[in-house]
């Protein structure tokens, strides 16, 4: 929500996508996700500048092996690093900047992109979780209106710990959108 509060032009063009596909007589469902390809690309785009975690849980080498032209010894614990696979020049183009539609048409990536982790070690939960996040922030950019509580830019630091939670909570405000008055007065 930071982010788009951040790029209000995302966060319209994402409501005129949900607009479009599901309307103001009812709420986002999980059958309209796959109809939605901007809430998608936003939510990717979210989850590799800010993974739920910077690393991966960690694995250990069953034997020697040669990585990236290191020596990788058997019995070896290693540490995968999301943050900066996700954010490196060399695979993403302006990896600071947040840009959704660097997400449209892509099919797969290569591995740059893992914030569920990837193959028979990955997050069981990745398919439960993506369907739950696009219902929930479907639904907030569908009924209300956002707006940060002052001109400023919300702050994106990020504080310490195992998951990077951002420094300060977010503050903003909302307001049910008009063409969903009366839907949200049903609820």
């Amino acid at each position: 929500m930071s982010l788009l509060l951040n790029h209000p032009k995302v966060l319209k063009k994402a409501q005129a996508e949900i607009d479009n596909v599901v309307g103001s007589d009812r709420l986002v469902k999980e059958s309209d996700l796959t109809r939605l390809p901007y809430l998608h690309c936003i939510i990717n785009e979210t989850l590799r500048m800010y993974p739920a975690g910077p690393l991966m849980v960690p694995h250990e080498s069953s034997e020697e092996c040669h990585v990236g032209g290191y020596r990788v010894p058997g019995g070896t614990m290693l540490l995968i690093n999301l943050y900066s696979i996700q954010r490196d020049p060399k695979h993403w183009p302006d990896p600071e900047k947040f840009k959704p539609e660097r997400f449209e048409g892509m099919e797969g990536d290569g591995h740059k992109m893992m914030p569920f982790g990837s193959g028979r070690r990955g997050c069981p939960g990745e398919n439960l979780a993506l369907r739950m996040v696009g219902m929930t922030l479907g639904s907030l950019i569908q009924c209300f209106e956002w707006g940060r509580i002052s001109e400023d830019l919300v702050d994106m630091t990020e504080g310490t710990g195992l998951t990077m939670p951002k420094a300060r909570p977010l503050m903003a405000k909302c307001r049910p959108r008009e063409n969903m008055m009366l839907l949200l007065s049903q609820i």
